[in-house]
């Protein structure tokens, strides 16, 4: 008789096995298949190169947090200054006061107006017309320079409490800008990562013949060299080329856009703004061939960079990171006006 028995089940555990096995095997095949293929040498460039746009965005807006943060510490501490002798004045006429009470003591008694002042507030005290009839001139003269003073004390205490405010919301500003700025040159950095070897060498080679060949094919042509203050700062700024590109960096080891601008007109004697955006404002901007050797030069709508215009379409400036200062073909970059420094 043939045997009827029932075939053998697989345990559950080892289908569950099998499932989650095969399961993973269907998300791998998935995720090969939607894996996005490793970029070129070129579209990584391409890539990085727009970080390091946007990361020169931030860092002008760095640098004008930067810029305010170290203008309200000066203000802050004048107004401190202020307040603490104001209050030495204040104590002074106090004090001349309290001898005038003193006085009248000695002669007789203590004006019952003088004696008042001397337990109350003098502006609620000077707000009661009837009681200046009963002060003397000498009196009513030293409540009003008390009551002055300590208007002043309150105005300054105000101001610097305002500003205490305004410096706080800049070092969170300051401290967002940079890690943005970091974060854009961190993203770079992998995608550079992402290259072999020798398309890192060859990167790093078409870079150093870029910052080599700048200084070798410009010309200034029939451009009129510079002279007087531009023609310092230039020289000054052509001093510096093979210097790095450093974010918030203003000389002489490193810079960046606006902080070689603003250090190669300081060796000529002439303070100008700290950031492109400011520096783009101190004079009447110039088409393209109103330009002479020396004056500033701003591109990108938003005038994230400024560089020393070089003469025959050329630009001297720190470019972005990864680059040294340099000679540029201006129309390697939206150019959108120019600026000279009087």
């Amino acid at each position: 008789m043939a045997s009827h028995r029932r075939p053998k089940q697989q345990s559950r555990a080892r289908v569950t096995v099998l499932t989650t096995a095969a399961a993973a095997a269907v998300v791998l095949s998935a995720n090969a298949a939607n894996a996005a293929p490793k970029l070129s040498k070129d579209q990584v460039k391409a890539k990085v190169d727009k970080l390091y746009e946007e990361a020169e965005q931030a860092t002008e807006k760095y640098n004008g947090a930067k810029e305010k943060q170290q203008k309200l510490q000066k203000e802050i501490s004048t107004i401190q200054d202020n307040v603490a002798r104001g209050q030495q004045d204040l104590n002074k006429l106090r004090d001349g006061l309290g001898s005038l009470a003193t006085s009248q003591y000695r002669t007789g008694g203590i004006d019952p107006s003088v004696q008042l002042f001397l337990s109350s507030n003098p502006d609620d005290f000077l707000d009661k017309a009837s009681t200046l009839d009963q002060l003397s001139a000498q009196q009513v003269d030293a409540l009003k320079k008390i009551q002055d003073k300590q208007r002043e004390l309150a105005q300054e205490r105000a101001e610097a409490t305002e500003k205490l405010k305004d410096l706080s919301s800049t070092r969170t500003e300051l401290e967002n800008k940079k890690k943005e700025v970091q974060g854009k040159l961190a993203d770079a950095q992998k995608l550079l990562n992402t290259l072999t070897a020798k398309e890192k060498a060859d990167l790093a080679a078409q870079q150093q013949r870029a910052d080599r060949s700048s200084s070798e094919r410009v010309h200034l042509g029939d451009t009129p060299p510079a002279s007087g203050r531009a023609g310092a700062a230039f020289s000054a700024a052509q001093s510096q080329i093979g210097k790095p590109y450093v974010y918030g960096a203003t000389g002489p080891s490193s810079f960046d856009c606006s902080g070689l601008t603003s250090w190669a007109y300081a060796q000529a004697g002439v303070s100008i703004p700290r950031t492109s955006e400011a520096q783009a404002n101190i004079g009447p901007h110039l088409s393209m061939s109103q330009l002479q050797v020396g004056d500033l030069v701003f591109f990108y709508g938003d005038l994230h960079h400024v560089g020393l215009y070089a003469g025959n379409g050329q630009v001297l400036h720190a470019p972005h990171t990864g680059a040294v200062v340099r000679y540029e073909a201006m129309a390697d970059m939206p150019f959108q006006f120019g600026v000279r420094v009087n």
